[in-house]
Formats: C-alpha cells, sequence, structure tokens
C-alpha cells in the first residue's frame, strides 16, 4: 500500500514517525512552502518538512494544492491512502477522489464542534473543560466529513495551546494506528456528523490577541492560555506593543479588591512586585506572570516590574 502524508505544523509530526515506525510505506510528504519567520525573515522549512527530510523521504510543497501543479504532483504519486494531519489547506475534489482508500484526517477536536483551522486555541479561549481527536474522512466542505472515531482528553487550568497541541498530537497518531488496519481491511465504520451540533473554529487574527480588560478575569486568563505560545495575548504599555503570555486568577483573600482601586478602570496597573502584575479587570484583578516589552525578550513579571514604573493607575491598552 503507497500512502501519501500531508501536514505542517509540529502537531502532524507524531502521526508522521508513528505510520513510519509501523512499517508503512510513505512514498512522499506534502507540506506547506518554507515561509519566512524570525526578525530576519529567514524562510524555514516546516516542522513536517524537517521530519521527512530528516528520513530521507520525497517532500512536495505547492503553493496551493488544488493548483493544475499541485494536483499533477499528487497524481503522479498515485496513493491508495492520503492521510493528512492540520496540513493548512482543503483538498480538491480530484484530490479526493483519488485515492483508492480514500482521504483521512486527523483533526485536533470532538467533531463536530470547532470544525477549522484553529481548533485547539479556541477551545481553551472559549473555556471549554474539555477537547479531543477525531479521526475522520475527508469531504469537499471543511472538516465535514464522516468520523471514524474520536478520543476525549481534559483542558486543566495549567493547560495552554502549547501542551494540549503535545498532548492532541499523540493522541492523534495513537487513534490512527489504532484504526488505520480496520480502514485498509474495510471494517471501519463511519459515523455522520450532525449539522446541527456543528460549530467553527477560524484561525486567530490580530484582533483576536488584543486584551480586553474589561472581561471578566476568567476569559482574560483563558484567551492568554489560549493564545500561549503561538502568539501571546497584547496589550499596550506607554502607546508600545505590550505582549503577556502568563497570568493567573487571584485566589481567596488576594481577591479582593482596596477600596482605593474600586474606581479604577479596567486595565489600570493595581500593584506590582515579587508576585507579578496585578490588573483591573471587569469583575475584579488578574495576576500577570509572565510578559514581553516591545523589542525585549519575554520574562517573568516580577522581573520586569523591579526595573519598571508601573505606579497604580498606569493604565494598559
Amino acid at each position: 500500500m503507497k500512502l501519501l502524508f500531508m501536514g505542517t505544523p509540529q502537531f502532524a509530526v507524531p502521526s508522521l514517525a508513528a505510520l513510519l515506525e509501523r512499517g508503512y510505506e510513505v512514498a512522499a510528504v506534502v507540506t506547506q512552502p518554507d515561509r519566512p519567520k524570525g526578525r530576519k525573515r529567514e524562510l524555514t522549512p516546516s516542522p513536517v518538512k524537517a521530519f521527512a527530510l530528516e528520513r530521507g523521504l520525497q517532500v512536495l510543497q505547492p503553493e496551493k494544492l488544488r493548483s493544475p501543479e499541485g494536483v499533477a504532483a499528487v497524481t503522479e504519486i498515485a496513493p491508495d491512502l492520503i492521510v493528512t494531519a492540520a496540513y493548512g489547506q482543503i483538498l480538491p475534489k480530484s484530490v479526493l477522489e483519488l485515492p483508492r482508500l480514500g482521504c483521512i484526517n486527523v483533526h485536533g477536536s470532538l467533531l463536530p464542534r470547532y470544525r477549522g483551522g484553529a481548533p485547539i486555541q479556541r477551545s481553551i479561549i472559549n473555556g471549554e473543560k474539555e477537547t479531543g481527536v477525531t479521526l475522520m474522512y475527508m469531504a469537499e466542505g471543511l472538516d465535514t466529513g464522516d468520523m471514524i472515531s474520536k478520543v476525549a482528553l481534559p483542558i486543566t487550568d495549567e493547560d495552554t495551546a502549547g501542551t494540549m497541541f503535545d498532548k492532541l498530537s499523540l493522541a492523534g497518531a495513537d487513534l490512527l494506528i489504532e484504526w488505520l488496519p480496520r480502514l485498509i481491511e474495510g471494517s471501519a465504520g463511519r459515523t455522520p456528523q450532525s449539522e446541527e451540533e456543528a460549530s467553527y473554529a477560524p484561525n486567530l487574527t490580530r484582533e483576536d490577541e488584543k486584551l480586553d480588560w474589561s472581561r471578566e478575569s476568567r476569559e482574560i486568563f483563558n484567551r492568554v492560555r489560549g493564545l500561549n505560545p503561538m502568539a501571546g495575548g497584547f496589550t499596550y504599555l506607554d502607546g508600545e506593543v505590550f505582549k503577556v503570555w502568563g497570568c493567573r486568577i487571584p485566589q481567596s483573600s488576594d481577591a479582593v479588591l482596596h477600596p482605593e482601586w474600586t474606581p479604577l478602570v479596567p486595565g489600570s496597573v493595581l500593584e506590582a512586585g515579587n508576585f507579578g502584575i496585578r490588573v483591573r479587570t471587569g469583575d475584579g484583578s488578574i495576576v500577570l506572570t509572565e510578559v514581553q516589552p516591545a523589542g525585549k525578550k519575554a520574562l517573568q513579571a516580577t522581573e520586569f516590574a523591579k526595573g519598571a514604573r508601573l505606579v497604580a493607575g498606569k493604565v494598559l491598552g
């Protein structure tokens, strides 16, 4: 059986690694073109490309898979099965109909909820207590195909998008390897998705990354976790971008607002010290624990507070 794998970020690497470890023939790997990264904007290969090249696999990088050149490249491989995991492009009908065993996808949510490109981040941002991975057949729509199987994982307050990506990527690889033999022999079932229960998780925008201090502390806490480590939440300090990578919600007596803080608007610094930077929110306060000033590296908020003049009443945003 000739297999074609499609994926781009680190999330996809465990699935590709599991296929190779189990002895499946991966004829080629399709991933996104190299993109500029870092301050120097140097072209950088995707994690999947780097992994594939290390193992001597053929790598294809069409700018658009649905272009004639992209379709021709896949057609030439003539795969029996296509496996995708966070590839980042919708497969055209001509590609979906190409392999005799079909096309399957490892998706980072419990479908039909959170279809789309940012299911893990938005699950955390929206305060979900659970997410998971769904193994599904691919269709022309956005994550609308029939489901093969899925597995659920809890989301704790200690989790960020980064930790959940790691957990779900491993769970997805396990699910793929568990069901692939049955899919090949034709005994894997398929369950249609309920359109009534469907929801979407579009890719994050710059506006999604901006912190709204008038929101409740829990909402801000979830947003910061959902944006870590991809983009980070941001606000403004003295007119410059000020990123927030970590925060916590004050507990018990620490959550009480002093009378002199009550009139201060959301976004106001209440106090700063060896505990972090406490900021007024819509329903109380939140403590920033890791921040990044403009043009600087990320650091603990306690360290930043030592050198910054964060007087009570200074407003972020």
